[in-house]
């Protein structure tokens, strides 16, 4: 029987040897674990030797929770992914799978957050609340980015790689080159972050 709640299977990826940890992937609301941000950070996470879990889910509508219970069921999943991990707990989470800042923040996980709402103060606050390392990653025309608030964070130690003209998919989409381009960046900084060695 799965360990997992129904309709949030999960995919499990072991690296070469023993993990140093467990990695969770939590996808956006029409951004799976597949796509080409998170994909990439599933594939650093694994360079770097940990066990990655990506959560595949199929959430609630929009607009048919608060964000509270926006809040409270991505933690749900977050927490059930990681029921049985031994060791550190790594969190990758892309724009609805950003309210796990909150849990990350409870149990100080280190995190990269794709395109966190960062115009929402409830999913600020939680990552304002987490004293592990987190990486910031958006763009300047990603509506739900706010380069303040981003500031903010970073002054308050957060990481953070706001790149120009990307949006909430993480591309700009005027220019397919400038898109793939940008994907490298991010995959660079997340390679830092995680401690991958990444040719410059």
């Amino acid at each position: 029987m799965s360990r997992f709640p129904p309709g949030v299977p999960t995919d499990v990826w072991e690296p070469d040897g023993e993990p140093v940890g467990t990695g969770v992937v939590l996808p956006g609301r029409g951004y799976p674990p597949a796509a080409p941000g998170l994909a990439y950070a599933g594939y650093v996470l694994r360079a770097s030797g940990w066990r990655v879990r990506d959560v595949w889910w199929d959430p609630p509508a929009n607009g048919s929770l608060s964000v509270e219970g926006e809040v409270a069921w991505v933690g749900d999943q977050l927490a059930a992914a990681v029921a049985d991990a031994d060791g550190p707990v790594f969190v990758v989470g892309k724009s609805l799978g950003t309210y796990g800042a909150r849990l990350a923040a409870e149990r100080e996980y280190e995190a990269i957050w794709l395109t966190p709402l960062l115009t929402d103060p409830v999913l600020v606050e939680g990552i304002r609340a987490n004293p592990a390392r987190q990486l910031l990653v958006g763009g300047t025309a990603d509506r739900l980015w706010d380069a303040d608030v981003a500031a903010s964070l970073a002054a308050d130690g957060c990481d953070v790689l706001q790149i120009d003209g990307l949006d909430h998919g993480l591309i700009d989409p005027t220019d397919p080159v400038r898109s793939a381009e940008a994907l490298v960046e991010i995959t660079r900084a997340m390679a830092n972050f995680v401690g991958v060695s990444a040719p410059s």
